[in-house]
């Protein structure tokens, strides 16, 4: 399916000077190997000091990391340069404490991060401050969304049954029948129990799936880190995108009740995205309570699984639960860790997997036999975002890449590089990878800032 960007101004007043785009998603996490870099050994090699740019280096610097590792580089990146520079980061930088941990406002940053812009999404914000007293953040809702359709599907089909719930993902999300939102799930899953035909409508987008199991409409938000708003981030504007749902589903929906549901919840505690991971569970409590508390025909059993932000603790996490009986999971968040999940345990048991969070364009060419859905969209958007960010309202003719030394990684560095070059004309300087848990950033932030 493809994509366009709509052509408008979907920025205001984030200025017109030179920008170096700092990228961390959550889209990795794990594959690859790690511990190599392909541009510099991350010793903590000087630059000189701080104290003054690069003369002649790139307007723009793309960066794709993770909050804990992302700490450190901008850290780094304060000390050995004036600071000047407009940045760019995506989602998995959306930290609302990462200025406080730099001791810098970083008001130089600009965001971009998938938008939480489905027809039910302030309803859902709702549901979730009168939960946990706060806003919800990135990917909140977007979990919560593949938690719902996880239940629902499950009711549909009528069984704990993998292959069942598959058949139905689409049956219950995609256009056709009753449509239903966040505040009427109890509902929706007493009509799916009757086999009635229902259309969820969600909170991060309405939640079609495509015939890859991504969602057919999304939508980015542009942000800035800025203490005065709640939440300590400040959404600048929104860029939309379209699409067709497609994709095969069940003819019918058995339903049934008088069954316990289960529904497996793989997510980050703790590791490199435990930050953002462990407000993402919070959200995928609140469909499982919402159904438990209504005293209706249909109970949901829920177990989490700590993945660590890690590759073996994800395949272990996911093992745990297929052996305890889950036939379907929400997770895993990162990509690095959801392509080998969905390898070695979704597509090989028949275990439906939906990330909330997963965008790495690899996901999209798995070959899972339809078990791997996401309700997230794919990087092949946030790249092309952060391109026309970079051109069109920052002027940026230059750029260079700094990227975490994964699949994941590479894969937006590519995709923002060819889009700024192939659409807006732009020049790439240097693609630079870096490892996760250096000790310092300095030598590679220097080397991404060169026009050498």
């Amino acid at each position: 399916m493809r994509y366009d960007i709509e052509r408008r101004d979907v920025l205001k007043g984030l200025g017109t000077a030179g920008i170096a785009g700092l990228a961390g998603c959550i889209g990795g996490g794990g594959a690859g190997n790690d511990n190599t870099s392909d541009t510099g050994d991350g010793d903590g090699t000087s630059d000189g000091g701080g104290g003054g740019t690069n003369s002649g280096g790139p307007d723009v610097i793309n960066v794709i990391g993770y909050p804990e590792s992302g700490i450190q580089l901008f850290r780094d990146y304060y000390k050995s340069t004036d600071g000047k520079q407009k940045i760019i980061v995506p989602d998995g930088l959306r930290d609302s404490k990462l200025p406080k941990q730099v001791s810098n406002d970083m008001a130089n940053v600009t965001g971009t991060a998938p938008a939480a812009s489905g027809p039910n999404q302030q309803a859902f914000t709702e549901m979730y401050k009168d939960e946990y007293d706060r806003e919800p953040g990135v990917f909140n809702s977007h979990t919560y969304d593949a938690v719902a359709i996880l239940i629902l599907a499950n009711v549909a089909a009528g069984a704990n049954n993998g292959e069942k719930i598959r058949d139905q993902m689409r049956r219950v999300a995609n256009p056709g029948g009753q449509k239903y939102g966040p505040e009427d799930l109890v509902d929706a899953v007493k009509a799916a129990s009757r086999g009635e035909d229902i259309n969820y409508q969600g909170a991060s987008s309405v939640v079609d799936f495509d015939k890859k199991g991504d969602p057919a409409s999304a939508a980015y938000d542009v942000w800035k880190f800025d203490s005065s708003a709640d939440g300590g981030i400040k959404t600048e504007d929104t860029i939309k995108f379209e699409g067709e749902p497609s994709g095969k589903m069940a003819d019918s929906s058995p339903g049934g009740k008088n069954r316990k549901v289960k529904v497996g919840i793989l997510l980050p505690e703790t590791g490199d995205l435990g930050s953002t991971g462990s407000l993402m569970i919070n959200a995928a409590k609140i469909p499982v309570k919402q159904v438990n508390d209504a005293g209706i025909n249909i109970t949901v059993d829920s177990q989490i699984e700590d993945s660590q932000t890690k590759k073996q603790a994800s395949l272990s996490g996911a093992n745990a639960l297929v052996s305890a009986g889950y036939p379907a999971i929400c997770g895993p968040a990162s990509s690095g860790n959801n392509i080998p999940v969905s390898q070695q345990v979704y597509i090989k048991q028949g275990i439906v997997g939906c990330s909330p969070s997963s965008t790495a364009l690899t996901v999209t060419n798995l070959n899972d036999d339809d078990y791997v859905f996401r309700t997230a969209p794919s990087d092949l958007l946030q790249g092309k975002v952060m391109a026309q960010v970079a051109s069109e309202r920052l002027s940026g003719k230059t750029a260079s890449t700094l990227f975490v030394n994964n699949s994941y990684g590479q894969q937006l560095s590519d995709k923002f590089s060819n889009t700024f070059t192939d659409k807006y004309d732009g020049t790439m300087l240097q693609k630079v990878s870096f490892n996760k848990g250096e000790s310092s950033y300095t030598s590679v932030i220097k080397k991404a800032m060169s026009s050498n």
